[in-house]
């Protein structure tokens, strides 16, 4: 992934489709730079055997939001990023409704970023904290 900068809402949706995040119906519903925020709906086919929200849907959620985020503060001159390290808190589930989260950043540095992100029910119940840190890729 080049680094490309700013992107709006809309121009960072337009590249899911063909994507994980795409499959999983995800939409970025805000961005402003160090500021992400999506939201997907909950179906049946992206709940755990046991009926509630798969945390592999939770943690895609997350890191989408982060990552995409992440391209806004890529150092000029930079090829692209790729996470290096995720972690994740599951603090509840649900079964129905939307989930949305918002990805913030806490550092943008020259060869790495980190990004937290709140995921959070429809009713407002926070389902997950997470954090990751990106590393930022030159060219050779």
């Amino acid at each position: 992934m080049a680094a490309t900068g700013f992107l709006t809402a809309d121009e960072l949706n337009g590249l899911l489709p063909g994507t994980l995040p795409g499959l999983l119906g995800l939409t970025v519903t805000a961005h402003e730079p160090g500021r992400l925020a999506a939201a997907l709906d909950v179906r049946p086919d992206l709940l755990a055997p046991n009926g509630y929200l798969h945390a592999a849907t939770v943690v895609a959620l997350a890191d989408t939001a982060c990552g995409l985020a992440t391209r806004a503060l890529l150092p000029e001159g930079s090829a692209g990023f790729t996470t290096i390290e995720l972690k994740s808190n599951f603090l509840g589930t649900v079964r129905e409704g939307r989930v949305s989260t918002v990805a913030t950043n806490t550092h943008a540095g020259r060869s790495t970023q980190v990004w937290d992100a709140v995921v959070s029910s429809d009713a407002g119940k926070t389902l997950a904290l997470f954090r990751c840190t990106q590393s930022v890729l030159w060219p050779r």
